[in-house]
């Protein structure tokens, strides 16, 4: 199956571009069904992911991108779009 992304490159700034394209290949793995990805897919429901799956790709975005999201606030983190956020927030904070 292949991945679809719902994402536009022009409105996108570049960091955001490369942490949604990220993340929708860390992801693609685990879409149900044909429906695709999004910004908006809810990763619990809109995923065949457990725990861990998210964990490990919270990990590799953190080791992508050189930053640490705390425990606290990738608890909080539903959608594509808010994990690709933080990342984001995170990253202009350095």
């Amino acid at each position: 199956m292949q991945a679809t992304y719902d994402l536009a490159a022009p409105s996108a700034s570049t960091l955001q571009f490369d942490v949604m394209r990220e993340i929708f290949a860390l992801l693609a793995p685990y879409q149900v069904g044909a429906k695709g990805l999004s910004p908006q897919t809810v990763i619990s429901k809109g995923l065949n992911v457990d725990s861990l799956t998210i964990m490990d790709v919270i990990m590799e975005l953190e080791d992508r991108f050189d930053v640490a999201i705390p425990m606290n606030v990738a608890a909080d983190i539903v959608t594509i779009d808010q994990l690709a956020q933080t990342v984001v927030t995170l990253r202009a904070r350095r």
